[in-house]
C-alpha cells in the first residue's frame, strides 16, 4: 500500500488547479463562433399563449432565428420526460403530463421558456428578445403546496384532477392503526420542509454541436453525469441510437442534485445547432435560474408517533403532501415517496410505520432532487416527532433515544419499512456527541445566557440514511507507455475530491503513485455502464468498479512481468510500486508499459461494478445556539457531528462534505425562504437581494468525530457514503435547539426557515399571550 493509498488524510489534488484559475468549466469551452441563445420566459404563473409577435425580434441584425414549440413539434423533438413511472394505491399510474421544450399553448409557472432566440452575439439575442411580443390570458393559479388539492384551487392538468399527480402509501396501515389504538400517548406534529432554490456557485450552461456528415450531437453542459443524460437524449427527445450523442462534462461548479436532470435549454441548443449547422451556447443568468433551475423539498405534513406508558415508539404515522412543481422534473415524484418513506423509521425501533404521500402540482418551478433527497425530509420529520415527544412526556431528548434505539445487538435489524442495517452503534454515536458537545454543562451556560438576556438552547438529531448501492458503474484503466495510469470512471465530480479519491483507492490495488495516476470523467464516449453522481454513490459505486479493473490490470501485469522476469507468475509479488521476483529480478510500471508498446499493446481493464444492496451511514448531531428576545437574531454557537460512514477512503475529504452540507442544512432551517406570492403566483424571493444563503459568519465552530470501527458489511470496501449526511442531520438539530431555547418563553412550535422576523413574532405573540391568561 503507498503512502497516498486508502484512509490517508491526503489533500486534493484538484485544489491548486481550480484555486488559480486553471479549472475548465462549460463556459470556459465556448467556441469562438458559435451562436448565442436567450429564451423569453413566462412572466405569468398561468396563462394561456394566445398569439406570438416575433417578426420584429427576427429582422434585427444578428439573429439567426426565432424558435417556438410548432418548429420542434414540425420535426418530432420529444418531451422532456419523468423517467420514474411509479405506481400508488391500487396500482394507480403517476400522472405524467408533457413537458414540452418551449411551451405548447399555455404556460404554467413563472419562467417556464416561450421563445428562444438564436443570434451571432448574446447582446443582439437579448435585444431581439425585449422585441418579442406574446399575448397571454391570465388564468387562476396556485402556488401553495398545503391547497394544491383543495376543491376549489385551479387545475393545472386536465388529467390530474384535485392536481393530485400521485396518491402512495408505504406500511402496514392495519399494524399501524392497532398500535395507535393501544397507545398510552400519541405525538403529533404538522410540519413545513420548505422549499429550496438550490443556486450552485456555477450556473446552468449548455453548448450544443452538431456534425452533418456523421449526423452527430454533442452537448457539453456540467452535470452530474453525462451518460444518462446521452441515455435520455437519444431514447425520449431525438429518438436516436445511443452513439449519435455525445455528452461532456468538465469541470462542475456545485450541483447538489440539481445537475443530474435534463433540461429544457440542454434539448433546444442540441436541436437549434443541426437547424442552424453551428455551435448555440446558453448560459444562464443568475436571476433566470431563480425561475427556471429544478427545486428542493416543499413538503407539508401530518405526523403522529404512538408510544407506550415507558416512551417506547409503537408506531409512526404521516401524511405528506410534496409539490412536483408545473411538470414533473426526471424523477420528481420519487423522491418524496421511495425515497422519502423507507427512511422514516431512521435509527429506532418502530414496529408498524404507515405513509401517505400526495405529490401535487402546483405553478411553480418543478421540484426534484436536491442533496440528500427524500432522506433529509424524512428524519426532520422523525427527530421533530421524537423531541416533541421527550417533551411532552417529560423525557430528556437524549433519554427518549436510548430507550428506542435499535441496538447493536440487534443487527442485521429490518426495519417496517423493510431497509435492512448492517452494521452501526447508534447509543455509542449519541453518547460520543453528548459529550462532545458538554451536554452535562448546558444547564449553567443556559443560566448565564439568561443572566445576560439570552435564550439559549440545545438540541440533537440523529441521522440515518439509505444510500449508494443501485445501479451499476464502470471503470476502464490503460497504462501509459511513460508509465501513468489513466483511469476514466462515470460518476462525475461537482467538487467533492473524486480525482483525489480515486487516485488513493486504486494506489491501494496497484501501488502507481497517487499523482501518476490520471482520473477523467464527464465524456460519455469512455465507457457504455454508468449512472453517474448522487445519492453518495460515488465512493462505492465508482470506488468498487476502480478495484475490479485494477485487481484485472494487476494480474495481466503480473503475468507480463513473469514474462519479462522468465519467473513463475505465483512467484512474482508487487512491491513498491514495482514487481519482483524471488530471484531478486525488478520490472517497474513504466517498463511494463514499454514493454507493452514495444509488443503493439496496450495495458487496458475495464469492470462493471453492479449492486442493488443500500448502505446506511448514520450519525448524531448536536446544536446550541442563542436567540436575542429583542431581535429574534439566532447564532449557532457550538455545533458537535459523530458519525459512521464506515471505512473511510480520505478523512479530510470527509469533513468537507460533511461541514458543506451542515452549511446547507443552517440555511434551510434559519434563512433561506422561498416565497411565491399567492395573488400572483411570482417568485419573491428572485435574487439574492431576497433569498438569504448561509455566509462564512452564520457558521458556528463544527467539531466533527468519524467513527471506522464498524464497516459495511455489505461491500468489500466498507463504504458507507458521506456525501449526504450533514445536510441530513443539520436541520432537526437546529430546529430542536431553537425551539428548546423557545419553550421557556412560550414558543411551541416553529417551521423553517426560523428567521430573526419568524422568531420575533412569535415571542412577541407568547408575551402576548401569557399577558392576557397569565403564565
Amino acid at each position: 500500500m503507498g503512502q497516498f493509498a486508502i484512509g490517508q488524510a491526503v489533500r486534493r489534488r484538484e485544489d491548486q488547479r481550480l484555486l488559480t484559475g486553471s479549472g475548465s468549466y462549460t463556459d470556459d469551452l465556448r467556441p469562438s463562433d458559435a451562436a448565442a441563445a436567450v429564451f423569453v420566459r413566462s412572466p405569468h404563473a398561468h396563462a394561456e399563449v394566445l398569439g406570438i409577435d416575433a417578426e420584429d425580434a427576427a429582422s434585427q441584425a444578428g439573429v439567426l432565428g426565432v424558435f417556438t414549440i410548432a418548429d420542434l413539434d414540425a420535426e418530432d423533438i420529444g418531451d422532456n420526460p419523468c423517467i420514474v413511472p411509479l405506481k400508488g394505491k391500487n396500482g394507480t399510474a403517476t400522472v405524467q403530463p408533457p413537458r414540452p421544450i418551449l411551451a405548447r399553448k399555455r404556460v404554467r409557472h413563472v419562467g417556464e421558456p416561450v421563445v428562444a432566440v438564436v443570434a451571432e452575439t448574446l447582446e443582439q439575442a437579448l435585444e431581439a428578445a425585449d422585441l418579442v411580443m406574446i399575448d397571454y390570458a391570465e388564468l387562476d393559479h396556485v402556488v401553495d403546496t398545503g391547497a394544491a388539492m383543495d376543491e376549489e384551487s385551479p387545475q393545472i392538468w386536465d388529467q390530474a384532477p384535485r392536481n393530485l399527480c400521485l396518491d402512495w402509501e408505504e406500511g402496514d396501515r392495519e399494524a399501524t392503526a392497532r398500535a395507535f389504538a393501544e397507545a398510552r400517548h400519541v405525538t403529533r406534529l404538522s410540519l413545513v420542509n420548505n422549499r429550496i432554490i438550490v443556486n450552485p456557485m456555477e450556473p446552468r450552461v449548455a453548448l450544443g454541436q452538431y456534425e452533418r456528415k456523421s449526423g452527430r450531437f454533442t452537448l457539453t453542459t456540467p452535470t452530474q453525469g453525462s451518460h444518462r443524460l446521452r441515455d435520455w437524449l437519444t431514447q425520449h427527445i431525438f429518438k436516436l441510437p445511443s452513439d449519435k450523442v455525445r455528452v461532456i462534462t468538465p469541470d462542475v461548479g456545485g450541483a447538489f442534485g440539481m445537475k443530474i436532470f435534463l433540461y429544457n435549454e440542454q434539448v433546444f441548443v442540441l436541436w437549434a445547432a443541426k437547424k442552424l449547422g453551428r455551435a448555440v451556447h446558453w448560459v444562464s443568468e443568475r436571476t433566470e435560474g431563480f425561475i427556471s433551475d429544478s427545486q428542493g423539498r416543499d413538503h407539508v405534513t401530518e405526523a403522529e408517533l404512538a408510544l407506550n406508558a415507558e416512551g417506547r415508539f409503537l408506531a409512526l404515522r404521516a401524511k405528506t403532501v410534496a409539490a412536483m412543481g408545473a411538470y414533473l422534473s426526471s424523477f420528481g415524484p420519487y423522491i418524496p415517496t421511495a425515497c422519502y418513506a423507507k427512511m422514516l423509521p431512521g435509527a429506532y425501533r418502530i414496529p408498524a410505520v404507515h405513509v401517505e404521500s400526495a405529490c401535487v402540482f402546483t405553478n411553480t418551478v418543478p421540484v426534484d432532487a436536491y442533496r440528500g433527497a427524500g432522506r433529509p425530509e424524512a428524519i426532520y420529520v422523525l427527530e421533530r416527532l421524537v423531541d416533541q415527544a421527550a417533551s411532552e412526556l417529560g423525557l430528556a431528548p437524549e433519554e427518549i433515544r436510548r430507550r428506542n434505539f435499535v441496538r447493536s445487538d440487534d443487527l442485521p435489524f429490518q426495519t417496517a419499512t423493510g431497509e435492512n442495517y448492517d452494521s452501526g452503534d447508534f447509543p455509542r454515536l449519541m453518547e460520543m456527541a453528548i459529550k462532545n458537545a458538554d451536554w452535562a454543562g448546558f444547564a449553567q451556560r443556559r443560566t448565564k445566557a439568561r443572566d445576560q438576556g439570552r435564550l439559549r438552547g440545545i438540541g440533537m438529531a440523529y441521522y440515518l440514511e439509505s444510500c449508494a448501492g443501485f445501479g451499476q458503474e464502470e471503470a476502464k484503466l490503460v497504462l501509459l507507455p511513460d508509465g501513468t495510469l489513466r483511469a476514466a470512471l462515470g460518476t462525475q465530480d461537482n467538487g467533492q475530491g473524486h480525482a483525489t479519491a480515486y487516485a488513493q483507492i486504486i494506489e491501494s490495488v496497484l501501488g502507481i503513485e497517487n499523482d501518476a495516476i490520471l482520473v477523467e470523467q464527464g465524456d460519455s464516449d469512455e465507457l457504455t455502464a454508468a449512472w453517474g453522481t448522487g445519492g453518495s454513490r460515488s465512493a462505492l459505486m465508482g470506488g468498487s468498479a476502480a478495484v475490479g479493473a485494477a485487481e484485472k490490470l494487476l494480474e495481466r501485469a503480473r503475468a507480463i512481468a513473469s514474462e519479462m522476469l522468465q519467473s513463475p507468475a505465483v512467484e512474482i509479488s508487487l512491491e513498491g510500486g514495482a514487481f519482483t521476483s524471488a530471484g531478486g529480478g525488478r520490472v517497474s510500471w513504466g517498463e511494463i508499459a514499454r514493454h507493452c508498446e514495444s509488443q503493439g499493446t496496450v495495458l487496458e481493464e475495464s469492470f462493471v461494478f453492479k449492486s442493488e444492496t443500500m448502505t446506511y451511514p448514520n450519525g448524531c448531531h448536536v446544536c446550541e445556539v442563542e436567540v436575542d428576545p429583542d431581535t429574534g437574531v439566532t447564532r449557532v454557537v457550538n455545533y458537535v457531528v459523530v458519525d459512521d460512514f464506515g471505512r473511510l477512503i480520505n478523512p479530510i475529504l470527509v469533513r468537507g462534505q460533511v461541514l458543506g452540507g451542515i452549511a446547507q442544512g443552517l440555511g434551510q432551517a434559519l434563512l433561506e425562504d422561498t416565497c411565491y406570492d399567492s395573488d400572483s403566483g411570482q417568485l419573491v424571493s428572485g435574487s439574492f437581494m431576497d433569498y438569504a444563503l448561509p455566509r462564512a459568519d452564520d457558521m458556528p465552530p463544527v467539531s466533527i468525530d468519524l467513527v471506522e470501527d464498524y464497516p459495511c458489511r455489505t461491500n468489500a470496501l466498507g463504504i458507507k457514503g458521506a456525501g449526504e449526511a450533514g445536510a441530513i442531520g443539520a436541520c432537526p438539530a437546529v430546529m430542536n435547539a431553537l425551539l428548546d431555547a423557545l419553550r421557556p418563553a412560550g414558543v411551541r412550535h416553529l417551521d423553517m426557515p426560523a428567521t430573526a422576523e419568524k422568531i420575533w413574532r412569535a415571542l412577541s405573540e407568547a408575551r402576548a399571550a401569557s399577558e392576557r391568561h397569565g403564565p
